[in-house]
């Protein structure tokens, strides 16, 4: 029994008995006095007051900014031909219960336009089958639940294959034509190809509402988005790790490009687990709260590049004594990818099948469309 509760007992007692006592004495004298009774009374009925007076609310705060919101894919409805649009942002507040989160988080599976033998074991059980055809991967991607296919253009790099900006184009043409969900366009990092590629990738993809990935700093930054705005696509900022980069390339991008502010994302690279993932979840953390708070620069959705997070040994080195690599590349990808979550990224560009399967998991339970599972402690506790 609660100090509170014996308290407010003895208050409402009227005579006391005891039970079970025995007393050797030659005298004993036993007195109450009831006016002990008075000050107990007061003090129960103030905690019972208080009992009835707190209750829990979360706490609710208001900010003056919002996430814009960003439209990926373009239905027929729209002049394009995708099945479903997905939309990016729109949140005007900080954590789910503040009431403020427009749309969920989402997923994109990577697809590459050549074979990818640097892949780990456990991606190239997965994708091999695949590799001669970016069409067949990104239709398997969409059955495995992908809400996006991003298809890089990898080859187009000189150093690799130097495929032209017309082969490139073609590839995006099949990709659309094999699957229905909006499309991410992405390079190959080269900065002298990429803007040829991307401008022949956006007109193959006219009126579709992709996201060109990417615009930066090292590239000519004003040709991705006049063909972006030329072929109606949206535009990801991409910068290495640094707010104040992001924040001038964003501008540059508004101010002096013209992108409209409902064409941009963000990307402010991802560090995998092990590899800077507490540096990118601060980060994001502090973009998203200065948009909220006001700071018009960084009020853009954020992709994260959490396949990044296969680039971490312990995602793919042999080791026997960090247990099998089956299982740890998938699991490296699943914590960065719950990280950015948690820190707030908007969408997610991933590899591995089950990483996938669980992050979705998880966003739905998030957001109540999947009912959680009562769970027995004795189960799992044990002394």
């Amino acid at each position: 029994m609660k100090i509170e509760d014996l308290i407010e007992h003895l208050a409402e007692t009227e005579s006391v008995e005891l039970e079970n006592v025995t007393i050797d004495a030659e005298e004993l004298i036993m007195q109450i006095k009831q006016a002990m009774a008075m000050p107990m009374a007061r003090q129960a009925a103030a905690i019972k007051a208080r009992r009835e007076a707190i209750k829990y609310a979360p706490p609710i705060k208001e900010y003056r900014g919002a996430i814009e919101e960003i439209t990926l894919g373009a239905t027929k409805a729209d002049g394009g031909s995708r099945g479903k649009v997905v939309k990016l942002g729109g949140q005007k507040s900080l954590y789910r219960f503040e009431g403020g989160f427009a749309n969920d988080p989402v997923v994109t599976f990577d697809v590459f336009d050549i074979s990818m033998p640097t892949f780990a074991k456990a991606l190239r059980e997965e994708w091999s089958d695949y590799w001669d055809s970016p069409a067949d991967w990104a239709k398997r991607a969409v059955k495995l639940g992908a809400d996006l296919v991003t298809i890089h253009l990898i080859s187009t790099d000189p150093r690799i294959k130097d495929t032209s900006p017309r082969e490139a184009a073609k590839t995006v043409e099949e990709v659309l034509q094999a699957v229905k969900v909006p499309l991410v366009i992405g390079g190959s990092g080269n900065p002298e190809k990429d803007p040829k590629v991307f401008d022949a990738a956006a007109q193959a993809a006219e009126g579709e509402m992709c996201m060109i990935a990417s615009a930066n700093l090292d590239l000519d930054y004003k040709k991705v988005v006049d063909s972006a705005l030329k072929y109606n696509h949206n535009v990801l900022s991409w910068t290495s790790m640094d707010i104040n980069d992001q924040k001038t390339l964003n501008k540059l991008l508004l101010d002096d490009c013209k992108l409209p502010r409902n064409r941009m994302i963000q990307d402010p690279t991802t560090g995998a687990l092990g590899y800077g993932i507490e540096y990118t979840y601060t980060l994001i953390e502090r973009m998203k709260e200065g948009a909220l708070k006001g700071d018009a620069d960084l009020q853009f959705p954020i992709s994260c590049g959490v396949t990044n997070a296969w680039a971490a040994r312990e995602a793919w080195m042999n080791e026997s004594k960090w247990g099998p690599r089956e299982y740890r590349g998938p699991l490296w990808e699943t914590v960065t990818a719950l990280t950015v979550l948690m820190a707030g990224a908007d969408i997610m560009m991933m590899l591995h099948p089950t990483a996938v399967k669980i992050v979705k998991e998880v966003i739905e339970s998030q957001n109540g469309k999947l009912a959680g599972t009562d769970i027995n402690f004795e189960d799992w506790l044990s002394l």
